[in-house]
């Protein structure tokens, strides 16, 4: 009864994979499933072809009475996927089956195995494109708010606030002092001019003194206090 069985649901796989199938006896094959991922999940530097794996397949005596012997393998010559890779995730997809192979035990189960080791490969992909997007979001979350840094600066707290305030003091007393050392400076620099003095004949023109007073005391006559005598004349 197994070979019967076994005949007939090749038959059926022949006619549903045509072009996918190989035959390796007449108790094993392999076919050959390429993934179907939506169009938005290509980006500019990822392959176009999407990923491709090949389920082994061999019937023990007793199938299907008795699990099928399966194994997974890329095919010749692949490209790398960013997203999936064979080799690596083999043991969880076939581990994936083994639901499926108890609940159709006694069935004609390889296209439903097929099926679900598709959507199994897909759901991995999907996944980790999800993650890898999720990641690249907050890369660009957190340069965006290190850039929104520079416009807002630090934000005002108590202790923010007072260790402004000390800078600032500090940084006026500073300034305070270097005015006051410069100022002083100046004045060092600076002479003391001596105090102008008037002739005798400029006296005498200003009608300070009379012109029989003109002589060479006159002259020595500091300049503030003819000024001073002027007004009180």
């Amino acid at each position: 009864m197994g070979k019967e069985e076994q005949v007939e649901e090749r038959e059926v796989l022949d006619s549903i994979f045509p072009e996918e199938i190989t035959d390796i006896s007449d108790t094993e094959y392999r076919i050959s499933i390429q993934l179907d991922l939506p169009d938005d999940d290509h980006g500019d530097d990822e392959p176009s072809e999407p990923p491709t794996l090949v389920l082994h397949v061999r019937y023990p005596d007793d199938y299907p009475d008795e699990a099928p012997i399966l194994d997974l393998s890329p095919p010749q010559n692949a490209s790398p996927y960013p997203y999936f890779s064979v080799a690596a995730d083999k043991e969880r997809l076939l581990k994936g089956l083994e639901d499926t192979i108890q609940e159709n035990m006694g069935m004609a189960m390889i296209f439903t195995v097929v099926t679900t080791l598709k959507e199994e490969a897909e759901q991995l992909v999907a996944e980790r494109k999800e993650t890898a997007a999720r990641a690249h979001e907050e890369v660009l979350l957190a340069a965006e708010r290190e850039e929104n840094k520079k416009f807002h600066g630090t934000p005002v707290t108590p202790e923010t606030f007072m260790k402004w305030r000390e800078g600032f003091i500090k940084e006026m007393q500073e300034k305070a002092q270097r005015e006051e050392e410069e100022r002083l400076a100046e004045l060092k620099k600076a002479r003391v001019k001596e105090p102008t003095k008037l002739t005798g004949k400029q006296l005498w023109e200003r009608g300070l003194v009379g012109k029989g007073d003109e002589g060479d005391d006159d002259e020595n006559i500091p300049l503030e206090q003819v000024e001073k005598l002027k007004v009180e004349a």
